[in-house]
Order: C-alpha cells, then sequence, then structure tokens
C-alpha cells in the first residue's frame, strides 16, 4: 500500500490529510496557518502522519498547494536580485519594460533592465537580426551582479528562436546554474503582460528553492521518503524541478485545489464550486473535472500578466469576517476578518469581536464554541445579519453563471457551514463529506499535466498538421512536469482563427496524465 500527503495553505488555515491508494482520507487536521507559512505546514504534516497511524515508509507522494510565492510578490520580500532583457529593438522602443507594474515593485525589480535588436513578426518573420554581439556584453556587465534573469522577445509565442538563442549565450559566459525564465514557456501572446508574467516567474526562483528544499528536508525529517509535487493554478500538479523553473505557475492553486477537491468528493464534473475559508469565499467554475480559467489578464500583487489563472470571484466573506453592528441597528460585513485568530477572538470562543461564526452560533445554526457568550444579542438583528450574509454569496455566485438556468452547488471549505442548503440560482446544493478539507484532498488526487497557448502560421504546416503538433507539445509538457506518458490525454483544446494576422490560429491545449511511479525523492540538492 502506498500513501500520499496532500497539504493545502490557505489565509487561515492550514489543511492536511493522508489518503490511501484509493483516495479514501485516513486522516485529516487543520491548523493554524503562521506568518512565516512554513512551520504551519511542518506542523499540520506532523499531526496528519500522526492521527493516521501509517508506517512512514509507506507514504509514497507529499503534494503542497503554498502561498509562499504569491506572498513574496505581494508583501515585496524575498524576491530575487534579477535583471530584465527584451529582445524587441527598435519596434518595441517606445513602451519599456515594468510598464503595469506598481511603482514600488517596478524600483526593485527595474534596477537592471536592457533591450537589445531582434524579434519577430506575428507570422514568425524575423523584424530584425539577434544583436548577439549585445547580448554578450550584458552577459558579462551581469556576471556576478544578479542571480535570475528573465528574457521576453517580440512574439516568442509564435517564435522561439531569439529567446533561446539569447539564453545559450548567457549561459555560455554565466553558466549553466543560473536560472533563466523565458517568456515563450509562460505567458501568451502580448507582449507586455506575457513580460511582466516572466519577470514576477525569475523574480520568485529563490523562494520556490527555498520552500521545495524544506518541504523535502521536514518530510525526511520525519523519516518520510516522498516524492514532493507542487499545486500548480490549473488544478495540477508539478514536478519539484518543473516548481522552481516555473513558479509563478503556483500563484492561484489554493482555489483550485478546492475546486479539483470538489469535484472528486462530490463525483460532479461541471458545476459551481462556493469555497468559504476564514477570510473570503471564492467561487470557481467547474468543466469537465477542471478549473475554468480566466481569459482576462490577470494582476498579481499589482502587476497586469496574462498567464494562466483560474476565472474566480473572491468576496470578503468567511468564517473570521466581522461583523460591525450600528447604535441604529445598521451593520456592514467585512471585509476585514479575524482570520487564524477566531478561537481567541470570536465571541461565542471567549473574545470580543462579533465575527461571522458568532451569529450562526446565535441563531443555532453551528454547534461551535460557547452558545451562552452570543445569547444576549439581539435576534431578529442577526437575522438580518444572516440573511445579507447568503444574499453576498448568492450575489457572487449570480456573476459566475453563463445563463439563467439553476446549476448545482458544491459548498467546500471550513466555513461553507455559514450558508443554508439552499440557495438562489442553485439546482442542487452539496456538501460532500470531508467538505473542511477539500483543498487538501484536491492538492492530494490532482493529475500532472501540460499546457501550450501559441499563435501558429498555417503557412509554414496546413492545419491538420499543425492541430497535433500542438497537442504533441501540450503532451510532452506534461511528461516533463511528471505524467506517465502512457496515461496523459488532451483534456481541452481551443483553436481560434487570427484572421486579423493573416493565415494564423491561436492554439490552446491541455493534457494531463497521472503520476508516474517512482520510489526515490527527487533531489535537487
Amino acid at each position: 500500500m502506498k500513501y500520499r500527503i496532500g497539504i493545502d495553505v490557505g489565509g487561515t488555515h492550514t489543511d492536511a490529510v493522508l489518503l490511501d491508494a484509493e483516495y479514501r482520507v485516513l486522516a485529516q487536521t487543520k491548523t493554524s496557518t503562521t506568518s512565516d507559512v512554513s512551520s504551519g505546514i511542518y506542523a499540520a504534516m506532523r499531526e496528519v502522519i500522526a492521527r493516521s497511524g501509517v508506517p512512514r515508509d509507506q507514504i509514497a507522494y507529499a503534494m503542497l498547494g503554498t502561498t509562499h510565492c504569491t506572498n513574496a510578490i505581494v508583501e515585496r520580500k524575498r524576491l530575487n536580485n534579477i535583471a530584465v532583457i527584451r529582445i524587441g529593438a527598435p519596434a518595441t522602443m517606445a513602451i519599456k519594460p515594468l510598464v503595469g507594474v506598481p511603482d514600488d515593485l517596478r524600483k526593485q525589480l527595474g534596477q537592471r533592465v536592457y533591450i537589445v535588436r531582434g524579434g519577430h513578426e506575428f507570422d514568425g518573420r524575423e523584424l530584425t537580426r539577434l544583436d548577439e554581439a549585445e547580448l554578450y556584453r550584458i552577459a558579462e556587465e551581469l556576471n556576478g551582479k544578479v542571480d535570475s534573469i528573465a528574457i521576453a522577445s517580440v512574439f516568442s509565442p509564435v517564435s522561439k528562436d531569439h529567446e533561446l538563442r539569447a539564453a545559450e549565450i548567457l549561459r555560455e559566459v554565466l553558466g549553466d546554474e543560473i536560472p533563466l525564465s523565458l517568456s515563450y514557456e509562460i505567458g501568451s501572446v502580448g507582449l507586455l503582460e506575457r513580460e511582466n508574467a516572466t519577470i514576477l516567474n525569475a523574480a520568485i526562483v529563490n523562494v520556490a528553492k527555498t520552500t521545495a528544499y524544506g518541504f523535502i528536508e521536514a518530510l525526511k525529517a520525519e523519516q518520510v521518503n516522498a516524492r514532493v509535487f507542487f499545486g500548480q493554478n490549473d488544478g495540477t500538479l508539478m514536478s519539484i524541478e518543473y516548481a522552481v523553473k516555473y513558479p509563478i505557475l503556483t500563484i492561484g492553486c489554493g482555489p483550485t485545489n478546492s475546486i479539483r477537491g470538489a469535484s472528486y468528493l462530490s463525483g460532479l464534473a461541471n458545476a459551481l464550486v462556493v469555497d468559504v475559508g476564514g477570510t473570503t469565499t471564492d467561487i470557481g467554475v467547474l468543466v469537465n473535472s477542471f478549473p475554468r480559467e480566466s481569459s482576462l489578464a490577470v494582476e498579481i500583487g499589482g502587476a497586469r500578466t496574462n498567464f494562466r489563472m483560474p476565472d474566480l470571484i473572491s468576496i470578503g466573506l468567511g468564517g473570521g469576517t466581522i461583523v460591525r453592528i450600528q447604535d441604529d441597528g445598521s451593520f456592514t460585513i467585512g471585509p476585514d476578518s479575524v482570520g487564524y485568530q477566531l478561537p481567541e477572538k470570536g465571541l461565542a470562543f471567549g473574545g470580543d469581536t462579533l465575527t461571522t461564526t458568532d451569529v450562526i452560533i446565535a441563531l443555532g445554526k453551528a454547534d461551535l464554541g460557547d452558545a451562552s457568550l452570543v445569547a444576549h444579542l439581539d435576534h431578529q438583528l442577526l437575522e438580518n445579519v444572516y440573511t445579507r450574509l447568503v444574499e453576498m454569496a448568492e450575489e457572487a455566485i449570480d456573476k459566475m453563471k453563463t445563463s439563467a438556468e439553476p446549476v448545482p452547488i458544491i459548498l467546500v471549505g471550513g466555513g461553507s457551514v455559514l450558508l443554508p442548503d439552499e440557495l438562489q440560482g442553485a439546482s442542487a446544493v452539496i456538501r460532500p463529506e470531508n467538505f473542511g478539507v477539500a483543498n487538501a484532498i484536491g492538492a492530494a488526487i490532482a493529475q500532472i499535466s501540460g499546457q501550450i497557448d501559441r499563435v501558429f502560421s498555417l503557412d509554414e504546416m496546413d492545419r491538420e498538421k499543425t492541430v497535433e503538433a500542438a497537442k504533441r507539445m501540450a503532451i510532452d509538457e506534461a511528461i516533463a512536469a511528471g505524467a506517465e506518458e502512457s496515461t496523459v490525454e488532451i483534456v481541452e483544446f481551443e483553436d481560434i482563427p487570427l484572421s486579423y494576422l493573416g493565415n494564423a490560429t491561436r492554439i490552446r491545449v491541455k493534457a494531463a496524465g497521472t503520476l508516474k511511479a517512482a520510489a526515490e525523492v527527487t533531489n535537487l540538492a
């Protein structure tokens, strides 16, 4: 029997589960998220192993959905010392790199920015020859001064040649150890947003490495010799090597873990998922068992980017959300929360702050804490608060629906006890078993995926061969990320003709498969 651990870090709680080979939950735990994140992860891991009673040498896999990289960008801390190289002179000189990035982050990441001659047209033709001499000069200048480099070239999703050649030159001068982030591997068409995503990726490489090594060492300290995987923001997993190379893809993995976990627990492939935590309620859409992706540019830490992210609505409503009541009977709900301090600050737990959890305890809708501590509150006023609380969730649900027809809604997350068993716009409200740790379950049962989003010129190959080539690229990506080749299949496909670009088409393909079997821990040290 081979077991697996799934851990997911939220703003309030760090959840952990231990599953057997049939994906049955043997043990689960919910601990408070810590300010340094890591110690909370290790505590949850130790506790779930102890509760399960499973032999440590039988734990084969450990999956982690973490906020480390998100926090580093938002807090502007622990970021790499980077250089930014754009290949696109003279065509792109009017707009410098780091457009759409907040001033404080631009100041931190924009110390060494270069624009060199090169780049391609939309159909793959060269704008101008790559200035290799300038790249050699830049490489010599950067030697010993930076620990990560972002490279972005005009229309690199169509032709990656100049980015690859630039990477060769930089490694020739700086060595193979320096992390290089190439934009064609990270974002889609749209130079500025793709460039920003690549810059952020380069900036969090050290955070990802530290997190990965720390998790491996924590497992070793518990005598667990497991393969480690990270959750990524499309609801699938990636290997340690992949995560260290593309740490930007870990951003947004928390809600997608919950969506995947909701699908597994409910048995539904298409539904709305409402994930209520301690701080926020995240609402996403299940499409063929995977989260629906956003088609819009996404802001990360205030920086505008265009890499794949789940289509989500988040509102300031959770189990720890603060309720403020005025003397005239009016009230506000959130958006701030006591978060992981709910057991200390909530009224029903002996604290001095009225929260949404206190409201449902006082109304007899949850058996938590000490109901006598909230018995003095005005019952009718609390009913009004509760009605508004439910309306907030229903309004957000309505925004995510694509039609007026009722749809099944899956409630997950520890805070989902706030919501009733009937909601407007729902054909059914499902609250599956183990709903409180759906996020950790989603991390543990996730597949490995690969995805490409590129513009192809049909002048080079006909449509049929182009489609097959794109599918093969996605399959190869999934295999590179750690999927068993025989299990990989195409789970999403989109082909958009781009008539304004001539004989071109944009193809987006996702392939997914089960984890490749292996007995040894991936060692990056």
